[in-house]
């Protein structure tokens, strides 16, 4: 797609930004690989092999409300169109889309004041995701839906990249043509702690073989990643047609309603559809100390006489919440209820 001055401009920033570093990140690259004993041939051949072969990862959840009473899914079928929360309404992040608001303050910081123009209309502002290096059959980044896009290789040429989420200014930032503060970033946290993007016991030797099997994608196990992740900010319209390959659904949704909308987004946007296995948590296995007391509580109320909360039930749980809050104030204002619904999915990823 044809990319707008403000677009171009925030990604000039953050090339800006990583031109800066990459000099100390190359050395610690060097450094890195030397201690890991991994030549630099194989090195730059798994560099270059996830350049062109990894994936962008736009996590939803399909049956969420937007700020017109329709499900996530239905407006997807309609538009085309993956959209952001300043189009939507919803997140399962941060909601804070309102002007002068916290996402508007952190977007101005992070892009420069690219999009802080007057011509800059919601649409045009990025839409978020996650790299998909590791090609978890939960996908990229999880906590933020249960479903996911995997988008075409071709538009990691308009996204900027930082090292987890974006809300906490990392100073780790790039672009696919200015990767390597990124890389010096995962690979000494690899080195380090033998962990990377959510999977333990990943050394550095480990990364590079992943790298070099993205050239035959195929799903390998779950990760529950829920904070390390490499943020991915999509520049310019995601067109599903056009933008997007692969459609991964959360099992849970398969016969009902919101998975009938999914296959026939599927067909529409001619998407590779796969359904993943769901996470199911037992309410009794639901702890109280990772999201909160009130969490195995508000696990029984969502999971009724199933005894068991998955994505599904929970979307229900949201829309009856969206719909019926009185029904669901012993659990407090339809603001905290919606954090509860966010911690509830958190909760099921971690331990379902």
């Amino acid at each position: 797609m044809t990319l707008r001055p403000y677009h171009i401009q925030a990604i000039n920033f953050f090339s800006e930004q990583a031109s800066r570093r990459k000099k100390s990140a190359q050395e610690s690259l060097d450094h890195l690989l030397e201690m890991s004993n991994i030549s630099l041939d194989r090195f730059q051949e798994a560099v270059n092999t996830a350049k062109h072969h990894a994936r962008v990862g736009l996590h939803f959840h399909p049956d969420r409300l937007s700020s017109e009473g329709r499900a996530v899914a239905e407006t997807l079928l309609s538009t085309g169109q993956y959209k952001n929360q300043f189009e939507t309404g919803i997140s399962a992040g941060s909601l804070s889309y309102q002007p002068g608001g916290p996402r508007y303050q952190w977007e101005e910081r992070l892009f420069g004041g690219a999009y802080s123009k007057p011509d800059v209309k919601p649409e045009d502002r990025p839409k978020y995701g996650a790299l998909d290096l590791l090609q978890a059959a939960d996908g990229p980044a999880p906590r933020f839906g249960s479903c996911y896009f995997l988008l075409s290789s071709q538009v990691n040429e308009r996204c900027t990249f930082t090292y987890r989420d974006s809300h906490l200014d990392p100073p780790e930032k790039g672009t696919i043509e200015d990767f390597e503060d990124i890389l010096a970033a995962l690979f000494t946290e690899s080195f380090e702690r033998e962990f990377a993007l959510g999977y333990p016991g990943l050394k550095p030797g480990h990364l590079v073989d992943k790298f070099l099997s993205l050239k035959t994608p195929e799903p390998s196990g779950i990760s529950r990643n829920l904070d390390h992740y490499i943020e991915t900010q999509v520049h310019g319209r995601v067109d599903l047609l056009q933008d997007a390959e692969q459609l991964v659904a959360d099992q849970s949704f398969h016969g009902h309603h919101v998975g009938h909308l999914l296959e026939s987004l599927a067909r529409k946007y001619d998407l590779a559809l796969r359904w993943r296995t769901p996470f199911r948590l037992p309410v009794e296995d639901c702890p109280g100390d990772f999201r909160g007391a009130v969490m195995p509580d508000f696990a029984r109320r969502v999971a009724g006489d199933s005894g068991v909360v998955d994505a599904r039930l929970i979307g229900i749980a949201a829309a009856s919440i969206h719909e019926r809050p009185d029904q669901w104030k012993d659990f407090g204002d339809p603001e905290q209820l919606l954090q509860l619904i966010k911690r509830l999915w958190h909760t099921t990823v971690k331990y379902g």
